[in-house]
């Protein structure tokens, strides 16, 4: 793991550190490292996205180790990035090698919400997890597609 940045010599969060700090931390060849970007978040930080809702800078260190073990590789592809006020969205391709399955690419977007001590204070990912994973899945992802046309528009 790379070592950790101080607190009190961070730059402010802003896009281009979004589109440098974040696209490090996954990587193609190998397991993603979070630890240049955790002392970016609040130790109040409050994460939810499709699937979990999650308070507290220690359970979102466990989480992203348990993503970390369930991946033999991670690669995330930063799209764009806006910033307005306290608040950045940003878009991204991540394309994730699970244990035995082929490589899932997962289109979705974050937006972090930035805390007076500009730190990040919460964060919410939007993404379709079942929609990108069915995708992989010949013959299942037709008749996925098809269920979610007639019963969901």
């Amino acid at each position: 793991m790379n070592e950790q940045i101080p607190k009190a010599i961070l730059k402010p969060l802003d896009v281009d550190i979004i589109y440098s700090e974040w696209s490090k931390t996954y990587n193609k060849d190998g397991k993603p490292d979070w630890s240049h970007i955790f002392p970016y978040y609040h130790d109040e930080i409050k994460f939810q996205d499709s699937i979990q809702k999650i308070d507290g800078i220690v359970p979102f260190k466990a989480m992203c180790a348990r993503l970390t073990k369930r991946c033999r590789s991670l690669h995330m592809e930063i799209l764009n990035v806006t910033k307005n006020n306290n608040i950045i969205m940003f878009e991204w391709i991540m394309t994730m090698k699970f244990r035995v399955f082929p490589s899932t690419p997962m289109y979705g977007s974050s937006r972090l919400t930035i805390h007076d001590n500009g730190q990040i204070i919460e964060q919410r990912d939007y993404y379709d997890i079942w929609g990108d994973i069915n995708n992989g899945i010949p013959i299942y992802r037709r008749f996925y597609r098809w269920f979610m046309r007639v019963f969901f528009g």
